[in-house]
């Protein structure tokens, strides 16, 4: 798809870091319908992935930053503003880690010292974005700001861990920023909970291929890939949708309003076939 919906309108993307991010495709879509991008991650993810090969294909600059600093986002934001020529139009965060789920620590044997990164990593990183951007008015009236999310924020799911926690403060930040930016700046702010997408940091969940195929058998219209989530991310930066804000926006093919699937309850019945056991 390729098209003039974002033609003149200029944004950054955190967290692309290889061809299966949600970020590298937000990016991808994003200069295809004529933004103009700056890319950042942090230094590590900048070396490990292939964010260069992204720069070079859309023309972009990079910018590393740890959204874990003040002065990081300070500098990029300062920067970035540099290379727009002034304010810009949009942010997407995608960005995301516990190490509590990378070590396989079960919730209730919580290292808090963890839990804290997981927290300061995945949702108090928006917040310093959005705090820092409303200091430096650097997003321009009408701008929108994007931040993705999952349904682990609003129902338990094993193995997602103190993501789950980390998603609910996520989204609660953008609905009280949101409030903020909303009335003072007239710019947007929503989260997207998109289906469990396999990117190199979903991977590392435990049992992340049975969630997919779980979530695909409940969702009448089937997971939302990455290429889909962003075409849904350009249409909340474009103008076609400047009166939808605070929302966190489901984007998974019904799942979130599902119960049980024939496909699911199908599946069901057939691991107990040929079980003689009293409990099943």
């Amino acid at each position: 798809m390729e098209g003039s919906l974002l033609k003149g309108k200029k944004g950054i993307i955190f967290g692309a870091l290889n061809e299966k991010s949600i970020a590298w495709q937000v990016a991808l879509k994003s200069w295809q319908q004529g933004a103009l991008l700056v890319l950042t991650n942090s230094p590590v993810a900048v070396r490990m992935g292939s964010i260069n090969e992204l720069a070079e294909i859309t023309g972009s600059k990079i910018i590393t930053a740890d959204a874990t600093k003040m002065e990081d986002i300070d500098a990029l934001l300062t920067e970035s503003m540099k290379v727009f020529g002034g304010q810009f139009d949009f942010i997407l965060h995608s960005i995301g880690m516990s190490p509590n789920v990378r070590k396989d620590i079960p919730y209730e044997q919580t290292s808090y010292e963890n839990m804290l990164k997981t927290f300061d990593i995945s949702a108090l990183s928006f917040h310093r974005i959005l705090q820092t951007a409303y200091k430096l008015d650097s997003i321009r009236e009408w701008g929108s700001v994007v931040a993705l999310s999952y349904v682990a924020a609003q129902r338990t799911l094993s193995g997602y861990n103190d993501m789950g926690d980390a998603k609910a403060l996520l989204e609660s930040i953008a609905r009280s920023f949101g409030y903020i930016y909303g009335r003072d700046r007239k710019v947007r702010i929503n989260t997207i909970s998109q289906s469990p997408t396999p990117t190199t940091a979903g991977s590392g969940i435990h049992g992340f291929e049975s969630l997919i195929d779980f979530s695909e058998r409940m969702s009448p219209l089937g997971n939302a890939t990455a290429e889909e989530c962003a075409d849904y991310c350009v249409a909340l930066f474009s103008d076609l949708t400047r009166k939808v804000t605070m929302q966190n926006l489901y984007h998974d093919g019904g799942f979130s309003s599902m119960g049980m699937s024939l496909k699911a309850i199908e599946q069901y019945k057939k691991s107990f076939d040929g079980c003689d056991c009293d409990d099943k």
